[in-house]
């Protein structure tokens, strides 16, 4: 059956529900990248990102009808889903965990980009990012998933309040105090040369 490009969420949910594989494979292809971001964002583990993702489609599956339209948009339904999993994950982990992003044969994960720039100006870049991701990764999960929402998915605070189930002054105040607490991370992590912190925005690819 073929889809129509723009045809909304709730009516392909309801033909996934039916056993339409083609509108599944629409709904997933609209709304995987986005939440594999945040969980990774949020986790700091490919691995783990990967097992939400699979975790809230797999849920979507099972019981479509959890979804109301009428209460925001699919994507914000999606990303409650992947919040839920995300904090029972952080809630598993020790105290102490490793910060490193590996790919999918456990690897660390290397910046590759062709520049005129030399050796040693990207092994600063990466230093920088990698520092500033710690300070991410540090920061509270309340606070943090309001930053990764608001700053790295760059959702308005409508959006990011649908997703995070709580009033806009919540999510205004959480970013606040998550900002503050970053850039103070950050200098508590180390000084860096010129005395800023790189753009939060930059810190992974989108």
């Amino acid at each position: 059956m073929h889809i129509e490009l723009q045809e909304r969420d709730d009516v392909l949910l309801k033909r996934s529900a039916r056993g339409d594989e083609e509108a599944f494979t629409q709904l997933y292809r609209r709304n995987q990248a986005q939440i594999y971001r945040f969980a990774l964002r949020m986790t700091g583990h490919a691995w783990a990102a990967e097992e939400i993702v699979q975790d809230v489609f797999m849920t979507l599956v099972r019981e479509p009808k959890k979804y109301d339209p009428t209460r925001g948009p699919l994507g914000a339904f999606l990303y409650g889903i992947a919040r839920n999993r995300v904090m029972k994950h952080l809630e598993r982990l020790p105290r102490e965990f490793s910060l490193e992003v590996k790919n999918s044969e456990g690897e660390a994960m290397v910046l590759d980009v062709a520049d005129e720039r030399t050796p040693a100006h990207w092994a600063e870049i990466r230093e920088r990012r990698e520092r500033v991701r710690s300070a991410v990764l540090s920061l509270p999960p309340e606070f943090r998933e309001t930053v990764v929402l608001c700053e790295l998915e760059e959702m308005s605070y409508e959006e990011a309040a649908q997703a995070l189930e709580c009033p806009i002054g919540t999510v205004r105040s959480r970013l606040h105090r998550g900002r503050a607490l970053l850039w103070r991370n950050w200098k508590c992590c180390a000084k860096h040369r010129s005395g800023r912190m790189p753009g939060v925005e930059n810190l992974w690819e989108k």
